[in-house]
């Protein structure tokens, strides 16, 4: 199996591609549209492994998961029509989305340790204040 991750933006996609043992083949950000879904497609085939070269026609592209966060446009179409698998995301849902649904159970795709560490890590507790140690006197 390869694993396609997808952080999707207006312009561009943030792509990573790890193998089943999560080691990161490839990361790349790609422009919106056909160069960059064309520019993904040959960075998946350069990352695929080479005892896949012999398996039946379409069952390599079977063996792509991709994680992307939305299940409709043209980037989704392209990626289904190439045979890979993307996994329905559902409405999560939540205060002012209009839904108020949350998906239920595990998610279709694996985890990974290294998709999107640096922009969706947990970075600590919130708690509303600066990290000052020392309160100024009200007088």
């Amino acid at each position: 199996m390869l694993f396609v991750g997808d952080d999707w933006a207006e312009d561009h996609h943030d792509v990573e591609i790890e193998d089943e043992a999560g080691r990161r083949l490839a990361g790349r950000r790609l422009p919106e549209g056909l160069a960059g879904i064309s520019r993904l497609h040959a960075l998946i085939a350069a990352c695929l492994p080479a005892e896949w070269a012999d398996l039946p026609e379409g069952e390599a592209a079977r063996r792509v998961k991709v994680g992307i966060e939305t299940e409709r446009g043209p980037w989704v179409a392209a990626l289904v029509a190439a045979g890979y698998e993307v996994p329905d995301q559902p409405d999560v849902g939540g205060p002012g989305t209009g839904s108020g649904t949350r998906p239920r159970g595990r998610s279709p795709m694996p985890p990974t340790r290294t998709c999107w560490p640096r922009s969706s890590g947990w970075t600590g507790p919130i708690t509303g204040r600066l990290p000052v140690t020392r309160r100024r006197p009200t007088r």
